[in-house]
């Protein structure tokens, strides 16, 4: 496994694979971008990125574009050592690991930096509650497909939100780059994996199970037949109440390619939730059938 630095030489790496002998699968490229403290959920998306491509690139960059103010950019996990060891058990080929100025020439905050943003999307959801959050996510990602010119990359369904800003980004920029959706990795107690799992306390830990116990019992609903979004947003809040530690930031069911509120769930609507355990904000959610 190589560990790459800088744009040109991921660049130069794609090429070179891109036009090497044929492999069985095409010689695909697959990218699976992170932020590093990586764990089970993302060596998942090593492996599908493995199964449906010949070469794969991981990224570890901590995008200081999509933290605001006052979130945690500065105390964000970073393990570059144990995260370089998982991505070598799950045979990616390349670490790209890049400097802040390699990414953002001009810096982070200038005002001649380049943003990519997509409008209306980037408002929804985890957007409305952190503006100017999808903005850096698309604004990096855009940067990292077109340093590593993947045929697909792959990202976790948690952030369903940041999948469908990134798939209408590559639809609309004509990016030619398939945005895989791999399904939630959970603990055997059913919470999400989260690199922000590390920031709860042993008893937040208890308390954050209350996001997937909500998501659940909206799964079990709508098994029993019930479609009405209010309905199904009310009792995913009354799961809530019995865990008045917990501040709920939205509860919501939405068309999963546009994020607008749908007032009766069909197969393919995502119901999503983000709520604050103390200082931690987590998300859950879940594609209805």
């Amino acid at each position: 496994m190589k560990i790459i630095r800088t744009v040109t030489e991921l660049r130069d790496w794609s090429r070179r694979k891109r036009t090497s002998r044929k492999k069985a699968n095409g010689n695909l490229i697959g990218l699976v971008p992170t932020m590093g403290a990586l764990h089970a959920g993302h060596a998942s998306l090593m492996r599908a990125a493995r199964e449906r491509c010949a070469h794969v690139a991981v990224s570890i960059f901590v995008n200081p574009t999509q933290f605001g103010p006052n979130e945690d950019f500065d105390r964000y996990p970073r393990s570059f050592k144990a995260d370089c060891a998982l991505a070598r058990a799950e045979s990616a080929d390349v670490i790209f690991a890049p400097s802040v100025e390699d990414l953002y020439p001009n810096g982070p905050t200038s005002p001649n930096a380049t943003f990519v943003e997509v409008a209306g999307l980037s408002d929804r959801l985890d957007g409305a509650s952190r503006p100017g959050h999808f903005r850096g996510v698309a604004t990096v990602v855009a940067k990292l497909l077109i340093a590593a010119e993947p045929d697909l990359a792959f990202f976790g369904q948690k952030d369903a939100a940041q999948v469908s800003v990134l798939r209408r980004m590559v639809t609309d920029l004509r990016l030619g780059v398939e945005i895989a959706a791999c399904p939630i990795v959970r603990e055997e107690d059913g919470l999400a994996l989260s690199s922000r799992n590390a920031y709860l306390s042993a008893a937040e830990r208890v308390q954050a199970l209350t996001l997937n116990r909500a998501v659940r019992w909206v799964e079990a609903m709508v098994t029993a037949g019930e479609r009405r979004a209010d309905v199904l947003i009310e009792a995913a809040r009354q799961i809530f109440v019995a865990e008045p530690a917990i501040r709920v930031d939205f509860i919501a069911l939405v068309d999963w390619e546009t994020l607008e509120p749908v007032q009766i769930a069909k197969p393919g609507t995502l119901f999503a939730l983000a709520a604050w355990v103390g200082t931690t904000r987590l998300i859950d959610n879940t594609i209805l059938s």
